[in-house]
């Protein structure tokens, strides 16, 4: 993700692909989440919460890099969640890094617009796809278009929340919310908090944080928490809501 938009560390163990790289020192981690902190800490140390995803995507361009969710294929979590044909309604995918999602939703039927806050990452999603329906846009969750204000019947936030620090967290969960239309769906996908967190990013969502997206007139569906067996990160929440 970014916030604003895209696809947040740590991969699901299914979607992951081993990549070389990895800097100095980060021995103890693969390279992907030890690139992820890396960037992400010395972006907080500088006050930009955001700004480490931009920095991430352009150093992976240039082979310095790794981003640890950029992965060949949707989600599995998304895979296996059986959305209804999508019949042309309006989708979008926030934080969609380099499409992986956004491109699973527009095999379903949905007209799909997809964004990142890292022009990197929304020029690489649209050099894999060329040819795609998706509209593929450089956005800000926290600054986004007011044309999109409740006007998408599904809207995927997947793993981006949670690669955001605490102080913008609140902002950034009540924005998603306001994307999605009257009986429009959110369906949110992230990492549970457990009693042993880590190091983040990213930094796993409480039960707390995920009834959150019920606010501004959304209601929750389902929410669940999935066993992510062989990661750090070995619980996941999926959770549906609807306006």
């Amino acid at each position: 993700m970014t916030v604003c938009g895209h696809a947040a560390p740590l991969p699901d163990p299914a979607d992951a692909v081993p990549r070389p790289g990895g800097g100095p020192g980060d021995a103890a981690l693969p390279p992907g989440p030890a690139d992820t902190r890396r960037f992400a800490a010395a972006s907080l140390a500088a006050g930009d919460p955001t700004g480490w995803f931009e920095r991430l995507y352009a150093q992976a361009r240039d082979g310095h890099a790794v981003v640890p969710w950029d992965a060949p294929a949707a989600s599995v979590h998304l895979r296996e969640f059986g959305l209804p044909p999508g019949e042309g309604r309006r989708a979008l995918v926030v934080g969609c890094g380099p499409g992986r999602d956004a491109e699973h939703l527009a095999t379903l039927g949905y007209t799909v617009t997809a964004f990142d806050i890292a022009e990197t990452a929304i020029a690489l999603a649209r050099e894999r796809h060329p040819g795609s329906p998706v509209d593929y846009r450089v956005a800000d969750l926290l600054d986004p278009p007011p044309a999109w204000r409740r006007a998408f019947d599904l809207v995927l936030e997947s793993n981006n929340v949670q690669a955001l620090p605490a102080g913008i967290r609140a902002r950034a969960i009540g924005a998603v919310g306001e994307f999605v239309a009257a009986g429009g769906t959110l369906l949110v996908l992230a990492a549970a908090a457990t009693d042993t967190p880590g190091e983040g990013p990213p930094w796993p969502l409480t039960r707390a944080e995920i009834d959150a997206f019920a606010g501004r007139g959304l209601r929750p569906v389902t929410v669940e928490r999935i066993p992510a067996a062989g990661s750090r990160l070995r619980l996941r929440w999926r959770a549906v809501f609807t306006r």
